[in-house]
């Protein structure tokens, strides 16, 4: 199956982020996971064999799983080429380009805030408490370890930034920046799907260790949107080598950084490109979470 860094589809685009690219079907989106990858908020020149298919499956499976938590926006995940048909004109559709990489959603209005969850001390997290003693302001007790898991999961809601890194929002600016109501129907509902996302991966041997959800709003009705609980959302350790008071391996992007780190890069475009090891190792690193999580293989054209 090849690589696809861009889609190219002949129809409007939406939206063009790190990863997806979004296509505007009227009152419709056609959301593609490509096999794009990031890494310090720069877009790498190589591109990373079936990590869109892991990113979209994932989210899929979590889709269908929450939805008794709360709306989301997947009318259907494209399984086959004939799941297109009537969305989309025959000479637009592309298998390879298509088939489980991709969603047709429900057009919303975003929500312009991440929604944080944390159930572990972990990442910029540890920082700041090392630091402080708090997370986004939140005081926490004394004596706490790195990769310990919290006395309970912490909603820390950010910016949602589009060109400089995300920012943390108080309670109050929270609030102000939505409006009290929905801030609160965000915290419940990122906390709940949070807790029924980390039982059931736990149930598999993966812990999230953190996670970040969007949302958005259709006809006044807050909804679920863009991706959900992937190893590019989400901070994903396995049980078995979890050890607390250090850093966990994780089932993401983590060899990449590392020889970057190491690479001598400026972390400022243009990023130089991968060994093929490292993106032989990534890869593997992707589609092992998704097995080890959904319980069977991805699902190719």
């Amino acid at each position: 199956m090849p690589m696809i860094l861009d889609t190219n589809l002949p129809l409007p685009l939406f939206g063009r982020g790190k990863v997806r690219d979004t296509y505007d079907l009227d009152n419709k989106l056609l959301i593609i996971a490509t096999d794009r990858v990031s890494a310090f908020d720069v877009v790498l020149p190589d591109a990373i064999p079936d990590k869109g298919l892991v990113l979209n499956q994932i989210s899929n499976f979590w889709f269908r799983k929450t939805s008794h938590i709360m709306y989301n926006h997947l009318i259907k995940s494209v399984e086959t080429a004939e799941t297109l048909r009537g969305y989309l004109p025959d000479k637009f559709i592309k298998p390879e380009l298509l088939v489980g990489r991709s969603m047709i959603t429900l057009k919303a209005e975003l929500v312009p805030v991440e929604c944080v969850v944390r159930g572990y001390l972990a990442g910029s997290a540890w920082a700041e408490y090392e630091e402080t003693g708090t997370i986004s302001g939140i005081r926490l007790p004394e004596g706490l370890e790195q990769s310990q898991e919290l006395p309970e999961p912490l909603f820390t809601p950010t910016t949602k930034a589009t060109i400089e890194h995300d920012t943390p929002l108080a309670k109050k600016e929270f609030e102000k920046l939505v409006g009290k109501a929905i801030a609160r129907d965000l915290e419940e509902k990122s906390l709940a799907i949070y807790e029924y996302g980390r039982k059931y991966a736990k149930s598999r041997g993966i812990i999230i260790a953190d996670t970040k959800f969007e949302f958005g709003i259709i006809d006044s009705k807050l909804i679920l949107i863009d991706e959900l609980m992937t190893p590019d959302s989400s901070r994903f350790w396995s049980i078995d080598q979890y050890r607390v008071g250090h850093s966990q391996p994780s089932f993401d992007k983590q060899p990449i950084r590392d020889w970057l780190e190491g690479s001598g890069w400026n972390k400022q475009p243009p990023a130089p490109h991968l060994p093929q090891e490292i993106i032989a190792q990534t890869s593997e690193r992707y589609k092992a979470v998704y097995k080890k999580l959904v319980g069977e293989e991805l699902h190719k054209v």
